[in-house]
């Protein structure tokens, strides 16, 4: 196969002008709500896998309905979905629906397919192919494309079958790789902890549905309709509800583990002086030897740390994680003073950062961090 890559550095540029609006548009309007556009995958024609004569499509609507329902409840939540009803929507256009709205977040939801004794939840982020059986996963998924006439044009030679295809399409995700794994993993934590669901754990993959998006995003299988007492539990209304409910419930924790929302940075000043006048009281703000700090940008360049390269920034750490270089501002024990710090950022235009914790030097969860802390 060869790879067009014109089209890749257009997509990488489309990309990062898409970003810089998007960044300059957030500033101006800090009453923004966090929208999250959900994803019921296939529908109409398409009827997602059959296991055990149940069809995936229906169940997944159910369940994004029921997402969508108690995220409206919220404050401050605004959701869009792909589709509300039994209809047809190409694999391309979906996650446009999310760009054009400048989403927060897209979720997509399937239910999985394999041999009667597979089972399990299982939450993935865009990537190459850990494994032939992740690529497997999405292999299937993508598949969907030959249902449309006209998918040579929408796809542009792109081919499911062949792993190749997805070298370029992987960048386009790369800067919010570490956002949508944070929000996998909370998704995660709450099928297996809540719902004692075999954990399948986050995964990599190339699911064409993700590549478009412009921000964190990730495709959840809640579970093999194949295994025949898990495909009666997936289209049970008991078994809908609770998977919608922590699908849900994983969201909220996310936003709230943003730690700067809109509100902080509207009344920064306030808050600043609030976390001055508190510095004094280490045993709230300090987690036992947790090192947090504010990642600010990733990818496969290697800059140097000047503050030329990071909008003035100073104090800037870079460090190499797999093949892409990790941007960090700051490094404190304390996490109202991180608070701080990113405040900092985000008001000089770094809209998609976010802390990170390091103990002994290795990377923690950060919602493993701030949950265990505070039981």
């Amino acid at each position: 196969m060869v790879i067009n890559y014109k089209s890749i550095f257009f997509i990488v540029f489309l990309v990062f002008v898409t970003k810089s609006n998007s960044m300059v548009k957030n500033s101006k309007n800090p009453d923004k709500p966090f929208i999250v556009v959900l994803d019921a995958g296939h529908g109409g024609h398409d009827p997602g896998n059959l296991g055990n004569g149940y069809r995936e499509k229906d169940i997944v609507l159910k369940i994004v309905l029921e997402i969508g329902r108690i995220l409206e409840k919220q404050p401050n939540f605004k959701v869009i979905y792909t589709r509300k009803t039994d209809v047809f929507i190409k694999l391309h256009e979906r996650a446009p629906i999310a760009n054009r709205a400048d989403a927060d977040l897209f979720v997509s939801v399937h239910c999985d397919a394999f041999t009667n004794n597979a089972f399990g939840a299982g939450t993935f982020v865009l990537g190459l192919h850990k494994s032939k059986a992740n690529f497997e996963v999405a292999k299937r998924e993508n598949e969907v494309i030959f249902l449309e006439d006209d998918y040579e044009e929408n796809y542009e030679g792109f081919d499911p079958n062949s792993p190749e295809s997805l070298i370029g399409m992987t960048l386009m995700q790369e800067e919010y790789l570490d956002q949508s794994i944070l929000l996998a993993s909370m998704i995660q934590h709450n099928f297996s902890t809540n719902l004692n669901r075999k954990d399948r754990s986050v995964k990599q993959a190339g699911f064409m549905v993700l590549y478009k998006s412009y921000m964190p995003s990730v495709l959840i299988e809640a579970g093999f309709l194949t295994n025949k007492e898990e495909g009666a539990y997936l289209n049970s209304k008991e078994g809908q509800k609770e998977i919608a409910n922590e699908i849900a419930k994983g969201i909220i924790t996310y936003k709230k583990s943003l730690s700067v929302s809109n509100e902080i940075i509207q009344d920064s000043s306030n808050q600043l002086e609030n976390i001055n006048s508190q510095n004094n009281s280490p045993s709230e703000s300090n987690y036992n030897g947790v090192e947090f700090r504010v990642q600010i940008a990733a990818s496969s360049k290697k800059l140097e740390t000047k503050p030329y390269n990071f909008k003035g920034l100073k104090n800037i750490e870079r460090k190499k994680e797999g093949k892409l270089f990790k941007y960090y501002y700051g490094s404190t024990f304390d996490y109202d003073e991180i608070l701080k710090l990113k405040i900092d950022a985000l008001e000089i235009g770094y809209s998609s950062c976010y802390i990170v914790a390091f103990k002994d030097g290795k990377k923690l969860k950060l919602s493993d961090v701030l949950i265990s802390t505070n039981k």
